[in-house]
Formats: C-alpha cells, sequence, structure tokens
C-alpha cells in the first residue's frame, strides 16, 4: 500500500471519528431537553434517510468527478450540520443534515478503493478500512462518553483565550466546536487525496433518467448470484449493527446500571471485536473464499442472545467483544466480494450507492421497529431475543439462498474468475 491509500485511510477515520462522538453528543442533548428515550434511536434514522432518499442522485454525483472532491465537500456539509446543533437547532434535524454528507461521502469513500487498487488487494484494503473505522468508532464514542463526563467537561470548560471570548459557555457547545474541528481535519486530508486518473462521467441533471438508472443498478446486483448475497448480508449486518448500538445503551442502563458516559464504552467494545474480526479475515480470507464465512452470522444472532444472561460488567465486556469479532470477521469478505462484483458489473460509484440504499434502508427499518418496541415499553431483554432470533432467521435463509446458487454452477464460475 501506497502514501495515498494512507491519506485515504486518514482522511476515513477524522470523519468516521467526528460522526460517532457527535452521535453521543446529539443523545446526550436529547437527555437534557428531557425528550422520550425512543428519539435516541431516531438520530440514527434521520441520520440514514439521506442515504435512502437520495440513494439514486449521490452515486452518480461520486462518478462525476474526482472522489476527494466529493469526499471534501461531503465533509463541509457535515461541518454545515454541526454547525446548525451549534445554534439550537433540534438535534434530530441537524444530524439529518449531517446525515446528508455522509450519504454523498460514502460512495466516494469506497468507490475509490476499487478504482486505486486491483482486485486482489480489496479484502485486505477493506480489511485495513474497515479496522481503523471500526478504532474511530471506539475511540469516537469513548471521546463522546468522556466530553460528557462532568469532571472533564468543568474541566475543559474553564479553560479560555486570553483577550478572545469564545463564546462557549455549555458543555454541547464544547462538544460540537471539538467535533466540526475533527471534521475540519478530515475535509483537509481529503484535499491530498491522490487522483485516480479514472475517466468520470458527466452527471446527468434529469432525475427521471437518474432514478431509472439506479433502478437498472439496483436489479443488476440483485440478480447477480454472487452480488444478491453479498448484498443481503452486508444489508442485514448494518441494520443489526445500528440497532445493537441502542440495545447495549439500554442494556447497560437497565442491566449493568452505567450512565451514558460508561454506556458508550461498551458500544467502543464491540467496535474493538468488529476491528478484530475484520483484521483476521483479512489475514485468513481470501476473495474466491469470501462465501465461507456466511455461518458465522447465525453464530452472531444466537451469541447476542447471551446478553439477557449477564449482569456485570466483567462478564458484559468478553462476550461484547466476541460479537463484534465475528461480525467483523463475516462481513469484511462480503463487503469486499460485493464491491468487486459492483464495480465489475456498473462502476465503484453507482454500485456503493445500491449498496447505501439497500443497507441504510434497513438501518431505517430495524430502528424505527426498535424505536418502537421501547414506545410500547417492552423489556430489554424480550427485544434482545427477538434481534437475536431474527439475525439468526435472516442469515440462515441467506444461507440457503446461496446454497441453491451454488447449486446451479453460477456462482462457482464465477468465483473461479475472480482475480484473474
Amino acid at each position: 500500500m501506497n502514501l495515498g491509500f494512507y491519506i485515504i485511510m486518514a482522511a476515513q477515520f477524522f470523519s468516521a471519528l467526528a460522526d460517532n462522538a457527535l452521535l453521543i453528543a446529539s443523545i446526550a442533548m436529547l437527555r437534557n431537553m428531557h425528550e422520550p428515550s425512543s428519539y435516541e434511536p431516531l438520530l440514527k434514522t434521520c441520520f440514514t434517510l439521506s442515504y435512502v432518499v437520495l440513494a439514486a442522485f449521490v452515486g452518480a454525483f461520486a462518478d462525476s468527478m474526482p472522489k476527494w472532491r466529493v469526499m471534501f465537500v461531503s465533509n463541509g456539509i457535515k461541518i454545515v450540520g454541526c454547525m446548525l446543533m451549534l445554534l439550537n437547532l433540534h438535534p434530530l434535524i441537524a444530524y439529518a443534515v449531517v446525515g446528508l454528507g455522509a450519504a454523498a461521502y460514502s460512495p466516494a469513500k469506497y468507490g475509490i478503493l476499487t478504482e486505486y487498487l486491483p482486485a486482489r488487494l480489496l479484502v485486505v484494503a477493506n480489511g485495513w478500512i474497515e479496522g481503523l473505522t471500526v478504532m474511530a468508532i471506539i475511540l469516537g464514542t469513548m471521546l463522546g462518553g468522556m466530553l460528557i463526563k462532568p469532571e472533564i467537561a468543568r474541566t475543559l470548560l474553564s479553560f479560555d483565550f486570553p483577550i478572545i471570548d469564545t463564546g462557549i459557555d455549555t458543555v454541547a457547545e464544547m462538544n460540537l466546536v471539538i467535533i466540526g474541528a475533527l471534521y475540519l481535519i478530515a475535509a483537509l486530508f481529503n484535499l491530498h487525496i491522490p487522483n485516480t486518473g479514472v475517466d468520470h462521467k458527466p452527471l446527468k441533471k434529469n432525475p427521471v433518467y437518474l432514478l431509472h438508472d439506479f433502478y437498472h443498478c439496483m436489479k443488476l446486483l440483485w440478480r447477480d448470484k454472487l452480488g444478491q448475497i453479498s448484498l443481503a448480508v452486508t444489508t442485514l449486518f448494518w441494520g443489526a449493527g445500528a440497532t445493537l448500538q441502542f440495545i447495549v445503551i439500554e442494556w447497560s442502563r437497565a442491566g449493568l446500571g452505567l450512565d451514558l458516559s460508561k454506556a458508550s464504552m461498551l458500544q467502543g467494545v464491540v467496535a474493538l471485536g468488529v476491528g478484530l474480526g475484520a483484521v483476521l479475515a483479512a489475514k485468513l480470507i481470501s476473495l474466491r473464499k469470501s462465501v465461507k464465512v456466511i455461518p458465522l452470522g447465525i453464530t452472531m444472532g444466537l451469541v447476542v442472545m447471551g446478553m439477557i444472561f449477564v449482569r456485570h460488567t466483567a462478564l458484559a465486556v468478553p462476550l461484547l467483544v466476541l460479537i463484534g469479532m465475528l461480525s467483523g470477521f463475516f462481513v469484511v469478505p462480503m463487503n469486499a466480494l460485493l464491491q468487486h462484483r459492483g464495480h465489475v458489473l456498473m462502476g465503484a460509484g453507482h454500485s456503493i450507492a445500491v449498496q447505501n440504499f439497500n443497507e441504510n434502508l434497513s438501518i431505517l427499518v430495524m430502528t424505527s421497529i426498535y424505536s418502537a418496541m421501547i414506545m410500547a415499553q417492552l423489556s430489554i431483554y424480550t427485544i434482545i431475543v427477538l434481534f437475536g432470533l431474527s439475525v439468526a432467521g435472516l442469515m440462515l435463509l441467506v444461507k440457503r439462498r446461496h446454497e441453491m446458487n451454488q447449486s446451479q454452477h453460477d456462482s462457482v464460475a464465477q468465483l473461479d474468475n475472480l482475480g484473474h
């Protein structure tokens, strides 16, 4: 890997770091406003709405100009969303603006890998990117948790620049300024990402054409024997992962007696496991063998149900690490396979936009269902069991579908051609 790849990783790291710190800061703001607890998962719903609504347009936008420029503009939108929250816009609305930037950022972030690297390096590159993203999730959630700790917040707020009155008087304002600075650092790295030299398609201005083109790309990927399996797995993974974030927070409060600051640390523990699983997958699983990891998704769903028996943090930590490792190990090869099939079938930006549409539609559906269950005052333990059974059952259906595809020999022929 050369310097350009590490610059891409640095840009992704700081952007993801800010995204995750902002989520914890936004939850803290909602609690200070005494909003219902069901609003907390709606933050993720609002964030991902742009991925779904704008899916037909952001892929074409990402393929219409150099990826570094798309990433730079997208980080600028995230900064605007952060500043709107600083100006007292409701966190749900402001976080939706940040989601708009993230939706535009994602096709460029992943699409540049397929432009910049050969297919044989995609699993390794994804392992690095996912590992670094997970590190950003860990550090971002920990940073968000630390910034809302009263003793740390008081120390930071007591600091003043000589002569200059910053106007930062509350914990929320301080958090948002720090997070905005992280987005700014990411944007500066974006400016140094190399141009891959890939020809770009002029952006079509007719929305009907873009919608039709997106629908065509969606059909191509879902009809492809390998594309449909990898897309189904990653779609389920991201919906489940987003919901698990909020399950861990509520479970930490109800079962372990932890406040938001400490619960955010447990979120980081899951992310640590995902990172370990991602690194192991990058070392052990080739693109050719990527579909062999599907059974781990079933295992993950079953292991999640073990949370209902845990009442001590000492037991919670290894369990959450295991859940994360199973997740990271099976999703990284699937993600690389999906990127490869998408790049072959339709181009990087378009394929990532299709992936984002499906994955974030899953996040919208699953976090909305979780929010509805919280509104209905279901026990968190009941929710955990339903969640684990759903994940395991859906992954079992995906496994059976793949076995059906294999019996037709199409998948085997495609796998034989990978990397040649």
